[in-house]
């Protein structure tokens, strides 16, 4: 089992900036890759960026040169640092491993942006 904890989400004004936490703990020997996700009102979850256990990273089109996301292996630290933020980046955001064949997700922390 990997347990994940996310934190860091918030009330911010557009353009200003936000870094979201996931703690990882558990099992996390193994984990293949991490990846943010998140869900706004009434839409589909969306996956935000993804970091591999090598360190190679890719981002969603919607926030590439906004967002990067970036881990800390000694703390089993994973970040997302959001800048320039918009209207439309409200959501929850979600941390997601992968480990073999298994999916574990974090409950989500909240992220607002107000125009």
């Amino acid at each position: 089992q990997v347990q994940l904890v996310e934190s860091g989400g918030g009330l911010v004004q557009a353009g200003g900036s936000l870094r979201l936490s996931c703690a990882a703990s558990g099992s996390i020997f193994s984990i293949n890759a991490m990846r943010w996700y998140r869900q706004a009102p009434g839409k589909q979850r969306e996956l935000v960026a993804t970091i591999t256990s090598g360190g190679s990273t890719n981002h969603a089109d919607s926030v590439k040169g906004r967002f990067t996301i970036s881990r800390d292996n000694a703390k089993n630290m994973v970040y997302l640092q959001m800048n320039s933020l918009k209207p439309e980046d409200t959501a929850v955001y979600y941390c997601n491993a992968l480990r073999g064949a298994m999916y574990y997700w974090g409950k989500g922390t909240l992220v607002t942006v107000s125009s």
